[in-house]
């Protein structure tokens, strides 16, 4: 039984989307579209919000402190998080070796909650356990139609 049912149409009379009470039906189309908005505002997040800072310290004039989870130095741990935090980051917004470019990131979060964000109260570890969580569902998903590894893939 449906409570409430609405349709949108285009000038060609196809269905665009069909609601009922608790259940939206969209094209196939739109599942890539979501997951090019996601690529896109994920990637910008992370170099905007994380990694152009981490790049800035890292070819910065001042000594490098850095947590050193692995023992490689700091240093070189804050290289492997601004390469996973810039490149990967405009890799997964490209859609471009997208579930490789994940892997980096998704090690980079979880070590981040681990090292840096384990005490602290959950509005600080809310951010990394989001960035870990879209970055596993892009590992899992792919990057979607729109994106530079589909056009690849068809070759």
């Amino acid at each position: 039984m449906r409570i409430l049912v609405s349709r949108l149409y285009n000038p060609k009379n196809q269905i665009l989307f069909k609601m009922s009470f608790l259940n939206i039906k969209l094209p196939a189309a739109a599942r890539d579209t979501g997951l090019l908005i996601l690529r896109v505002v994920l990637g910008f997040c992370m170099i905007y919000g994380h990694g152009w800072g981490k790049i800035t310290r890292l070819f910065g004039s001042e000594e490098i402190r850095f947590a050193d989870p692995f023992g490689l130095g700091p240093a070189f741990s804050l290289a492997l998080a601004a390469f996973a935090e810039v490149i990967c980051a405009l890799l997964v917004m490209l859609g471009l070796y997208t579930r490789a470019a994940t892997v980096p990131l998704i090690i980079t979060m979880v070590t981040a909650f681990f090292v840096a964000h384990l005490d602290d109260p959950f509005g600080q570890q809310e951010k990394v356990i989001l960035f870990a969580g879209a970055y596993l569902a892009l590992f899992f998903t792919g990057p979607g139609r729109y994106a530079i590894d589909t056009r690849l893939d068809r070759r």
